[in-house]
């Protein structure tokens, strides 16, 4: 599923307007993106929770020449999933 086939399902669930569907999913996004740059987590009872983890710096290597490289520490996205959806996907 893409974006604009999740909008049509909103649009049809909800009984909205795709318009309104689309500005309802951009907000989420636009919302879901602002807590997370500030470090907050983003908890949907049921569905599940979105937080930010910081990997540290590592080193790997480069698969065609076999060197060794560094790889810089950065944060990443998580995602677990609550219970119901778990059950729901099972």
């Amino acid at each position: 599923m893409n974006k604009a086939d999740l909008i049509n399902n909103i649009s049809s669930d909800a009984k909205v307007t795709k318009v309104q569907a689309q500005a309802a999913l951009n907000s989420f996004l636009a919302s879901t993106s602002t807590a997370l740059k500030k470090g907050d987590k983003v908890i949907l009872v049921g569905f599940g929770t979105f937080s930010v983890a910081q990997r540290s710096a590592r080193k790997g290597r480069n698969p065609q020449t076999g060197k060794e490289i560094k790889i810089a520490a950065k944060k990443v996205v998580k995602f677990k999933a609550g219970a119901e959806l778990s059950k729901k996907v099972k």
